[in-house]
């Protein structure tokens, strides 16, 4: 049976278009979908404003005017979608719909040329071609959005300190905080259902990129490292996540309460090796979806003209089949929330958003 076919009486399994949305490449980076149970937004960065759109109420777009160009740090969206926080070289700025200001927490300079400065202002360094270089931490809501987590760096003087922090999303204060032992030059959150946890990817080179799982249970900060992985996704119901080795040679089932790796899948001898690649070995994408929870989502050769994707059994972490889409797709399959997944158009023009017609077979 090819990879392409089913087993039993299960149709094939083709993805369903459920959304096309349009975007404008020329201005913006490619969109990103949070999500949080009940709740999906469609997010897009500017260099002067962000556009947020809900997929699952009725058609509404918020802009929120930027602080600094896209290029100086990335943004977390509250799940009502009325705060932004904007991760920037010096510091977190959060700022309503209006453009207000409701905080701003300022921290240790991104800047890749070893910035010491204690800067106040983005006009400060906004001429200056290392900090425009500069490398990045992130943001995220948790699910209820009563908490943000932030991977920023720390004042430390010439030494590079790098911290994970807890914060009160109304007014700024920060509940807690534990050094990350990172030296990053970019990093991602993953949101789980239940606002105590929270993951994080912290990007140091090809050779090493820890995830750090966090919980908080409002009075101890517990932090749990997997050296040399990046984070996937987090299943619906949030029992378990998904990574991958920097090498992307395979796939960890983790289980989310404590961590423990549960099972694993080798890429070379889960599907079929790329045709007419020059490195005939395939190799499990950067990022992936967890759509349903027995059901994960990961492609191979996310670069090539011709990317696949891949229906991963979480139960006995084996490959399915391939999924058939219904026009050529580009890129990895990106998480979207319960039942869906994603991916965007070659030309970045259109975000299409998936979902399997009989996940159950």
């Amino acid at each position: 049976m090819s990879q392409d076919a089913l087993n039993g009486d299960c149709a094939p399994f083709a993805a369903r278009l459920l959304a096309a949305v349009p975007l404008d490449p020329t201005s913006a980076d490619a969109p990103l979908v949070p999500h949080w149970s009940g709740r999906r937004l469609l997010v897009q960065r500017g260099d002067t404003e962000l556009v947020v759109r809900d997929l699952d109420g009725p058609e509404t777009e918020v802009r929120f005017p930027a602080p600094w160009p896209r290029r100086y740090g990335s943004v977390a969206v509250s799940p009502a979608g009325d705060v932004a926080v904007f991760a920037g070289v010096h510091a977190l700025r959060a700022v309503d719909r209006t453009g207000a200001v409701r905080w701003e927490l300022r921290h240790g300079c991104w800047s890749a040329a070893e910035c010491a400065e204690a800067h106040a202002s983005f006009s400060e360094y906004a001429a200056d071609d290392d900090h425009g270089h500069a490398d990045s931490g992130s943001a995220a809501f948790s699910s209820d959005g009563k908490l943000l987590w932030a991977h920023v760096r720390g004042h430390a003087g010439d030494d590079i300190n790098e911290e994970w922090l807890i914060i009160d999303p109304a007014d700024g204060t920060v509940l807690t905080r534990a050094e990350t032992m990172t030296v990053g030059s970019a990093s991602a959150h993953f949101p789980h259902p239940d606002p105590a946890y929270m993951g994080l990817t912290v990007a140091e080179g090809e050779e090493d990129s820890p995830v750090l799982w966090g919980h908080w249970d409002g009075a101890t900060f517990t932090v749990r490292r997997f050296a040399e992985e990046v984070l996937l996704a987090v299943s619906p119901t949030g029992e378990h996540f998904l990574t991958t080795d920097p090498g992307q040679w395979t796939l960890y089932l983790h289980r989310a309460e404590d961590g423990t790796e549960l099972r694993r899948l080798d890429a070379d001898e889960a599907v079929p090796p790329p045709s007419g690649a020059a490195d005939d070995r395939a190799r499990w994408d950067h990022e992936g979806a967890f759509p349903y929870d027995e059901l994960a989502v990961v492609g191979t050769e996310s670069s090539a003209r011709d990317p696949r994707h891949w229906l991963v059994d979480r139960r006995t972490m084996t490959v399915r089949g391939r999924i058939v889409y219904p026009f050529p797709i580009s890129g990895a399959p990106r998480s979207a929330g319960e039942g869906a997944w994603y991916s965007i158009s070659e030309d970045r023009t259109t975000l299409h958003l998936w979902s399997l017609p009989q996940p159950e077979c």
